[in-house]
């Protein structure tokens, strides 16, 4: 059978040193696209990660690798039950910009590997996009994004 990773990439214009800071930095993160973290991104810790859309989700965080500014390595929950590896990579490109590249997975083309390959994908898509807007222009496009998820008072 199949297997199933995800792969997204992005080139932001700032550069590889800069974008690093802003994905291991949680103060930097919460702009774009956590609430909170226990801490920074650091080789052979972990964290844990709330979003802002959804209150009662902790998401715990393995750090395997950081080379700044070049890498970064992860797993956490990425799929129920299935601890799944994160590798972003940076990489410099002309005029102070950096191309950030994520993969993750792997998975078998099963039922619920097509299901964590769209729902991941999608997500991680939309962390590029808003990790970009952030750095470029300052905006938070998670901001009101997902309100149609909250359930109704």
């Amino acid at each position: 059978m199949k297997e199933l990773e995800i792969k997204a990439a992005l080139q932001i214009r700032k550069t590889a040193q800069e974008v690093f800071e802003a994905i291991v930095d949680p103060e930097k993160m919460s702009h774009y696209f956590i609430s909170e973290s226990t801490g920074k991104m650091e080789e052979g810790i972990s964290v844990t990660w709330k979003f802002p859309e959804f209150e009662d989700m902790e998401v715990p965080v393995r750090v395997i690798k950081t080379t700044a500014p070049k890498l970064i390595i992860f797993e956490w929950e990425g799929a129920k039950d299935e601890l799944l590896q994160v590798k972003i990579t940076l990489e410099e490109k002309p005029n102070n910009s950096t191309l950030v590249k994520i993969t993750e997975g792997k998975m078998q083309a099963t039922e619920e590997g097509i299901v964590w390959y769209g729902r991941n994908t999608e997500g991680w898509a939309n962390f590029l996009a808003c990790l970009k807007a952030y750095l470029e222009f300052g905006i938070n496009l998670r901001k009101g994004g997902f309100d149609f998820m909250e359930s109704p008072e």
